[in-house]
């Protein structure tokens, strides 16, 4: 096997561990009749995010056919006339554009879109926000400027509007921007769902009735559907609901949660090391509380970095909070629907004051909570929630036990063998190898620090993990072994980033609840006056 190319790993969601074969997406037409196959595109460059025109003649796609797009992610708008062949583009940006949707009057395309030069294939700190374009490639401009990450958008039946979905503190809601002539923004976006918790999918119909998911804290995703009535007040669109908005049209999760009582989440806020920026965190509270009981406390942190948790359903939580444990969330600075401000913050600074924010909001709800048990606290995350946990408990003992799922231990290494590289040239602005860049990765590697861990530690990861390669895993259950520490790993055959197959996210809860449970049962050993729930 040869390599040339810059990208040759696998996709991290595919889970598994051949190499590129060096085989591109491109776009293909089946006759439904006959069942021939016809294929449009070719080359070297991919092309995905699909959308017919609505006249039938073309095809709109994203691709970035620049000689060097395994380095740099800048993907950008095309169609493709669907009877030649034929190929126009539509923008030619710096940035990168994200789902385009063509308007049922064919004289528009929504998408969503970012505005700096560098964007990282898995993650991005710019917030993503809603762009229109006409169909000929002009009049490109943004139509909803809130300060927060927005979703791919969806079009009205009558292109006067544009629907997409909006992350703000913890809970993703849906909103509508109105739109006039050329699709230039008549008034600010309206609020279509803005309830605790977050909007999956949704569909609008041509009649009007729009169609979307929904999980709150106590249920996972349901199916909801509303009508939506426009109506135009002294030249202005305003939206209305009919007495039917939100009708829950599913009830799938009867069988598995019917009769089961459900933990509450309460949100709180904090103000954070260096006094620059209020800091909200999410707790959600343990089943059997009593008057005098005290319960454990597990700090769950989110991966992204940026990204956000809330109040939306999460089973591992629930399930926790059955057991008697308090699970605590906090939105370090980094996270999504906060502002870009906020999400720029973590700039330069990986294992640094967004570690600092989640000791902080311990600390806070040690001071709010007074039932919280500080001598029986857990700590565990996913991808860049792994991640922080190696490098808090290089920072603090604070903690009884961990578990790092997914994590990176060391920025050099961890760069030089995922499957794309752009991730912390885009998080620190510069190379590893430019400038003293290197020395700083390695001084924010938990590795480096491994000698000052005293908190058992469970690793776990995906085999055939290509985001973060179980290498990272590896060396620090080696370190964490030569240190003395109380170690264990546990490997996942077949899984990717993350763990899905069903046996083995059931064996991960439940080797969390024991690993918990056995330095838990320590700290009452050696304080029996300790209250226990």
């Amino acid at each position: 096997m040869v390599i040339t190319r810059y990208m040759y790993k696998p996709d991290a969601g595919e889970g598994n561990s051949h190499f590129n074969d060096n085989r591109r997406l491109h776009i293909f037409v089946v006759d439904v009749a006959t069942k021939r196959v016809r294929q449009l595109t070719d080359g070297v460059a991919y092309e995905h995010s699909i959308d017919w025109s609505p006249n039938g003649d073309e095809i709109v796609y994203l691709s970035d056919p620049s000689p060097n797009a395994d380095q740099f992610f800048n993907y950008d708008i095309f169609a493709i006339k669907v009877s030649d062949g034929m190929i126009r583009r539509i923008t030619a940006t710096e940035n990168a554009e994200y789902s385009p949707k063509w308007s049922p009057d064919g004289k528009m395309i929504a998408y969503s879109a970012t505005k700096r030069g560098l964007t990282d294939r898995e993650t991005t700190m710019e917030d993503t926000h809603v762009w229109v374009v006409n169909a000929d490639g002009t009049n490109r401009h943004e139509v909803a400027t809130m300060d927060n990450r927005q979703g791919a958008p969806q079009w009205a039946a009558d292109s006067r509007a544009v629907y997409f979905t909006v992350q703000a503190r913890g809970s993703i809601g849906l909103y509508r921007q109105a739109l006039a002539g050329g699709g230039n923004s008549l008034t600010r976006p309206e609020v279509v769902v803005s309830d605790r918790g977050s909007v999956g999918s949704f569909s609008l119909a041509k009649s009007g009735t729009l169609a979307f998911t929904f999980t709150s804290a106590r249920d996972m995703p349901e199916l909801y559907a509303m009508k939506t009535i426009t109506a135009v007040d002294a030249g202005v669109e305003l939206l209305i609901h009919n007495a039917k908005s939100g009708e829950q049209l599913t009830d799938l999760n009867s069988g598995l949660l019917g009769g089961k009582q459900s933990a509450d989440v309460e949100s709180f806020t904090f103000t954070s090391n260096d006094n620059k920026y209020e800091v909200e965190a999410f707790l959600v509270k343990p089943l059997g509380m009593t008057a005098t009981s005290k319960h454990p406390l597990i700090v769950n942190i989110h991966g992204g970095p940026h990204g956000q948790n809330g109040p939306a359903f999460n089973f591992k939580d629930q399930v926790y909070a059955a057991h008697g444990w308090a699970v605590l969330h906090v939105n370090y600075r980094g996270s999504t629907g906060y502002g870009q401000a906020f999400a720029d913050a973590v700039f330069g600074d990986q294992d640094g004051n967004e570690g600092q924010d989640v000791l902080y909001g311990v600390s806070a709800a040690l001071r709010r909570y007074l039932w919280l048990d500080r001598e029986r606290m857990g700590i565990e995350g996913v991808s860049y929630g792994g991640q922080l946990t190696d490098w808090l408990i290089t920072q603090t003992r604070m903690f009884r036990a961990a578990i790092p799922i997914a994590g990176i231990s060391n920025l050099i290494s961890y760069n030089y063998m995922t499957y794309y590289n752009q991730y912390e040239q885009m998080e620190f602005g510069q190379l590893p190898h430019q400038g003293d860049f290197m020395n700083l990765m390695w001084e924010r590697s938990a590795l480096k620090h491994v000698a000052a861990v005293a908190t058992p530690v469970m690793l776990m990861h995906g085999e055939n993990n290509a985001d973060v390669p179980i290498a990272e895993a590896e060396q620090y259950y080696v370190a964490l072994k030569d240190v003395g520490v109380d170690t264990i790993f546990v490997r996942y055959p077949r899984e990717g980033h993350g763990i899905r197959e069903s046996g083995h996210t059931v064996d991960s809860i439940l080797r969390s609840i024991a690993w918990y449970e056995k330095y838990f049962a320590r700290v009452n050993s050696e304080n029996p006056l300790a209250a226990v729930p």
